[in-house]
């Protein structure tokens, strides 16, 4: 399977997913909109400034299900010259949007609550309103269910964050419920401080959409478990010693791109180091849906005992210190007095540039004849 073929499997696949995206929001928005209509019913009826709020959050909800189907269609778009890597990346940036909306409601309830704790008025509620209501929290409840369920199975982060506000609605509904029947047995109106309250649990939680989602687009380091399963599936292949440098390069949801380094002995031909390299490719991209580009090659002397057990010693040297978490890429060229290798150094050395430089230093020492060349290599997985 060649990268062309590969990038065809893979289109097919972002087809399938953005039809279940685009369904979703379509249920979604059909499900708020009514909500929205019945609830602004209420809260004008009952002078419910809480179910009012309610209300206007049902239609924030509809848009962000607006928002989720285009950024779905846009981000489904084929590859081309001025964007080769596809336009994924227009769904973080749908999520992004989505969580700006979320806070802006919250920002919004937050002073119309303030205005009436400042100017009270007494709600009217009805049995009629209170059914209502309560059938809003199961629909809102089930429906955050349903979504945020269909975007963790097809990774959407858009979706996501909507069944996750649709289950806070949820409960907000419930807390309308709470006060009046508080208001009803005791005649104490809460409604402007519940109002108060469900705007701060709105603005929270926009604003952790957004610092999860602004993340993403910053580039985030590589997922452990999937690189940990990369590792071991190239690790798998016979004579293949190492697996390093691993670096992947997310382009949105199910769309990864990543090169890696290999330490193979350095008896492989040309022929042969090619078809092992093409079967790498095929392997990890059906197994983790992860395109390799790129696939470097480390020579492993394997000729001369001396170098395997100087290969031994300087190991031992270099992993005696703090924050190193390997050592990979060891060549030694006996004849022109050359040893080269990298060594990873832990993002939480204090400062890694200290590290490295003890290690040369202790490695120049062991072996004073020799031109060292040692590369203090990143942590990406």
């Amino acid at each position: 399977m060649n990268k062309t073929s590969i990038q065809t499997e893979e289109n097919a696949q972002e087809t399938s997913r953005e039809k279940i995206i685009v369904r979703t929001s379509i249920i979604g928005i059909i499900a708020n909109v009514l909500l929205a209509a019945f609830k602004a019913a209420v809260g004008l009826l009952s002078h419910s400034i809480a179910v009012i709020l309610d209300a206007v959050n049902n239609i924030s909800d509809a848009g962000s299900s607006v928002i989720t189907i285009v950024g779905a269609k846009l981000a489904g778009r084929e590859p081309d010259k001025k964007h080769p890597f596809g336009y994924g990346r227009i769904e973080y940036l749908s999520a992004m949007v989505i969580s700006v909306i979320v806070l802006y409601a919250g920002v919004t309830s937050l002073v119309e609550s303030i205005k009436k704790i400042i100017n009270p008025e007494a709600p009217d509620y009805s049995a009629v309103s209170l059914i209502i209501i309560g059938v809003a929290v199961l629909v809102k409840f089930f429906l955050g269910r349903y979504v945020k369920a269909t975007g963790e199975k097809v990774n959407s982060d858009s979706l996501i964050n909507s069944g996750e506000d649709a289950r806070l609605d949820a409960v907000i509904s419930a807390s309308t419920l709470v006060a009046a029947a508080i208001f009803l047995i005791f005649h104490i109106s809460l409604e402007a401080w519940l109002g108060a309250l469900i705007s701060l649990v709105i603005i929270k939680s926009g604003v952790e959409m957004l610092k999860d989602t602004i993340s993403r687009i910053l580039g985030e380091g590589n997922d452990p478990e999937l690189a940990k399963g990369i590792k071991q599936t190239v690790r798998s292949f016979p004579d293949v010693q190492g697996a390093y440098d691993l670096v992947l390069h997310n382009y949105g949801p199910e769309a990864w791109n990543g090169s890696i380094h290999i330490e193979i002995p350095d008896t492989y031909s040309a022929d042969k180091l090619d078809a092992l390299i093409r079967d790498i490719e095929e392997t990890v991209y059906k197994k983790h849906n992860v395109i390799l580009t790129a696939v470097g090659v480390y020579s492993m002397n394997t000729k001369d005992p001396f170098i395997t057990e100087t290969r031994k010693k300087v190991q031992s040297i270099v992993l005696a210190h703090e924050h190193v978490k390997g050592m990979h890429g060891f060549y030694l060229d006996q004849e022109n007095k050359h040893m080269r290798f990298d060594v990873v150094i832990s993002f939480d050395a204090q400062d890694r540039t200290a590290v490295w430089q003890q290690i040369v230093a202790d490695v120049q020492e062991a072996f004073p004849d020799y031109e060292l060349r040692i590369a203090m290599d990143l942590d990406f997985s």
